[in-house]
């Protein structure tokens, strides 16, 4: 008898042992499955940690990552009371309460209590199944398991992250923003309570559809709560007295353009950003409030830099984001930049040790093969200093410059910085009008170059989020050329209404410049500080003309409102070695008096100064016909020279004009005439026309 009960003994205990060894197998083989909490909403966030953006999954569900620590300690603590009150004592299956609501079952015929944990519940959310007791009894087999690889804190976590609370909301971060607009680490006990309850039945309780209900359900838990010592009664009845919310407040939804460039794309992994929350609020507004001046389809985009780090901390790719094409991010769209680039062109000739900020410069009529450029307002102003050129933005000397220093070097360098520059029609050839706006560059680079700029010359790759790398710097000018250039920019003309006494004291100086694109389709300012960079476009995102969008009028404005946001901790700006510091043009080197570019005109050698005079209109063989006109005049224009100009016409000596402004000649018959320009130097020009009259 006894070697049958040993040997019945081995059996039970090898069949025990495979037992075990077959659910150690099964365990391994088959884990619970984490898919769905793996699958979170991406989320884009400050510098503070707050949200810019978050995105739902593929689901479509709101599925903001938490994490148990990141919860007010209350609200777990009452969904423990409510719930699972031995979470941290079972092993995922709680044998006291399955005994307690089998007892309740049988002495009242129906089911008082569950005996589902909070493990359970979790294993339930990671892998949805028919409420059924064989679901019940695969729940339990899992949480076992569940509770095997993950410790308390990382189960709550997942509970956390996947509770329902009706709709397309799933979590409790999820919720608490949607319900009441904040974390859930800032709950009090009546929210606190109302999102105990919701996960119980998420839409029947939703407060937003059905308040009353909400307010029952959440009243029940302070209830349970209070008489489970969790609470006071004092509390749960204060509590109970607050308005449950009516109404889903949005998401937050900062910076949308950069937060959707930057997502993870999956996973919920946050990608935390510079961006800082009270400037980016600002700088929104702002831009807001500018495009809605306009209410015709105008946006505006801004980006700023704190120039040390190139760190971007504040960024709006546009306005209006759910309006037509507001998806757009213009802070990255390719636009012609107008006359921004003109600094970096005399930065290249500063460098070259071709020119001075005193250094005189000839703004004339002036042709550049086939190319002559016009000034802005179609005037010229004659011999001016390379300051004033570049404060006054005229076009002929920076296309002079540029003649000189090469359009294709130019570009060179830019895109050696890591700009990317695009010439549309031009088939990539960087040319003259590459100075006026003749090339496509975005904010994001153009706000990178200036920012070198601050930075004496080297320009460095704007940095979005944590983890990108610092990249080293590549040298754009020197820093002597680059202190010229801020020392230009800083006398700049002020937008309108911005000059000092008229309720503007600027803290700090400020080197800026604008740019207007041709047909009024970008209006641009771009300015530094010691500290930080702006950078601002306004425009239509369909990039259509508006009549008077301005850089100086438009943008600039715009600009300075957002510098005084900024600190201005102003320090001042010190040359560094190779400034040339002069009182007078007199005390420069004489080849840096007066700029001659090479190949125009020669240098000091006696040749020409300046290119011979050439009539630009009329043209030869022209016929005009001055029919029905009042008093027949004729302009005559010419392109270079030196003045005083002389015309004739027919041999008739008419007034000399020591400007390059054009001569009216009054036609007195019909025929040919012939007409001759002389410059100072006796050099000339002919051409020959036919003149019709009545």
């Amino acid at each position: 008898m006894l070697r049958k009960l040993i040997k019945n003994g081995k059996l039970v205990a090898a069949g025990l042992a495979a037992a075990a060894v077959l659910l150690i197998g099964l365990d391994l083989l088959f884990p619970p499955s984490l898919a769905r909490y793996e699958e979170r909403s991406d989320l884009v966030l400050d510098a503070e940690g707050g949200i810019l953006r978050a995105f739902t999954t593929s689901d479509g569900m709101w599925r903001l990552p938490v994490r148990a620590e990141g919860v007010d300690p209350n609200y777990l603590a009452a969904l423990i009371a409510y719930e699972d009150q031995r979470f941290y004592a079972h092993p995922g299956v709680d044998p006291l309460a399955i005994v307690r609501a089998g007892l309740q079952w049988a002495r009242h015929g129906r089911i008082v209590s569950g005996a589902s944990t909070i493990t359970m519940q979790t294993v339930r959310l990671l892998e949805p199944r028919p409420r059924t007791l064989g679901a019940k009894l695969i729940e339990a087999v899992r949480a076992v398991q569940l509770e095997r690889r993950r410790s308390k804190a990382e189960i709550l976590s997942i509970y956390l992250t996947l509770a329902p609370f009706g709709g397309n909301l799933e979590g409790v971060r999820a919720a608490s923003l949607a319900y009441f607009g904040k974390e859930p680490a800032e709950l009090t006990v009546a929210q606190a309570a109302l999102l105990v309850a919701l996960p119980q039945s998420p839409e029947r309780l939703r407060p937003d559809r059905h308040p009353e209900e909400a307010a029952r359900a959440r009243e029940r838990v302070l209830r349970l709560l209070a008489d489970r010592g969790a609470i006071t009664h004092v509390h749960a009845q204060e509590a109970g007295e607050d308005p449950v919310p009516m109404a889903r407040a949005a998401l937050p939804f900062r910076a949308p353009r950069l937060a959707r460039a930057l997502r993870s794309g999956g996973g919920g992994t946050p990608v935390r950003t510079y961006i800082e929350p009270r400037l980016q609020a600002q700088v929104e507004r702002i831009a807001e409030d500018t495009a809605a001046g306009f209410d015709d389809g105008v946006s505006v985009a801004v980006i700023v830099v704190e120039n040390a780090t190139r760190r971007v901390i504040a960024y709006a790719g546009g306005t209006d984001f759910w309006g037509p094409e507001g998806q757009v991010d213009l802070a990255r769209a390719v636009r012609s930049p107008g006359s921004t680039l003109k600094p970096f062109i005399y930065g290249l000739a500063f460098d070259d040790l071709a020119l001075h900020p005193e250094t005189l410069i000839a703004d004339q009529a002036s042709v550049f093969g086939t190319y002559a450029p016009q000034n802005f307002d179609r005037d010229f102003l004659g011999d001016v200093t390379v300051r004033t050129a570049l404060q006054q933005s005229l076009n002929v000397p920076a296309v002079m410059v540029l003649d000189g220093v090469g359009p294709m070097r130019l570009a060179a360098r830019l895109r050696q910085a890591g700009v990317r520059l695009e010439f549309g029609s031009l088939g990539g050839a960087p040319s003259l009008p590459l100075a006026l706006g003749g090339v496509g560059i975005s904010l994001q680079g153009l706000t990178m170059l200036y920012a070198g700029l601050a930075d004496g010359g080297t320009v460095r790759p704007l940095i979005f989020s944590e983890g990108e790398p610092t990249q080293a710097g590549q040298r754009l000018m020197g820093a002597a050329a680059a202190w010229y250039v801020s020392d230009i920019l800083e006398g700049a003309p002020l937008p309108p209404g911005r000059g000092q006494g008229r309720g503007h004291v600027q803290a700090g100086a400020i080197a800026f410049k604008t740019g207007t694109s041709y047909g009024y389709r970008d209006a641009w300012a771009v300015g530094y500080s010691a500290a930080y960079t702006v950078g601002i476009w306004v425009g239509r995102a369909d990039g259509s003309p508006r009549a008077g969008l301005y850089g100086r009028s438009t943008a600039a404005p715009v600009l300075f409102q957002i510098f005084d946001q900024l600190p201005q901790a102003a320090a001042p700006r010190t040359a560094p070695e190779g400034v040339l510091e002069v009182a007078a043009r007199e005390d420069l080197p004489p080849a840096m008096r007066r700029y001659r570019p090479p190949g125009l005109w020669a240098g000091a050698s006696g040749a020409e100064e300046r290119p011979p005079p050439r009539i630009a209109f009329p043209p030869e063989g022209a016929t005009l016909d001055l029919s029905g006109v009042a008093a027949p005049g004729l302009p005559l224009r010419a392109l270079g020279g030196t003045p005083p100009l002389r015309w004739m016409v027919n041999g008739e000596v008419l007034a000399a004009t020591e400007t390059f402004e054009p001569t009216v000649w009054q036609a007195a018959a019909p025929g040919f005439a012939d007409i001759t320009v002389i410059d100072a130097e006796g050099r000339s020009d002919q051409s020959q026309v036919r003149v019709a009259l009545h």
